[in-house]
């Protein structure tokens, strides 16, 4: 599988809710960093920060992608459902791939946005 296509298998991952999918996706020694928080190493490092901050339902919708080798950029819409919740935050995305999985994933993004829509 080639970059981009691992990259878009994991936001049908992400779409899903499929974490078994998602975790497979991700190299062992994966560095994973959303901009506004401090950097995670390693799959399970990655899977336990991604459980503090669980959701109902999820859908990343890809605006724009761009690939260059083993790197994917993602221009997205990321919108979560969590509880009465719904949170929709604009996202780009920068994903190196090796091997068919993920090594390197940093999502850029405002802190502001994560706050819950008003209903």
């Amino acid at each position: 599988m080639g970059a981009e296509e691992t990259v878009l298998a994991f936001v049908a991952a992400w779409n899903a809710l499929d974490q078994e999918r998602i975790h497979a996706l991700m190299a062992d020694d994966i560095f994973y960093h959303n901009m506004p928080l401090k950097p995670v190493h390693g799959r399970e490092a990655v899977k336990a920060h991604l459980d503090g901050w669980p959701v109902d339902a999820c859908e990343w919708a890809v605006i724009n992608i761009a690939t260059k080798g083993n790197v994917v950029l993602t221009e997205r819409v990321d919108r979560f459902v969590r509880g009465e919740d719904r949170i929709t935050v604009p996202v780009m995305g920068a994903f190196e791939v090796a091997d068919g999985r993920i090594v390197q994933w940093r999502d850029y993004f405002d802190m502001g946005a994560l706050k819950p829509e008003l209903r």
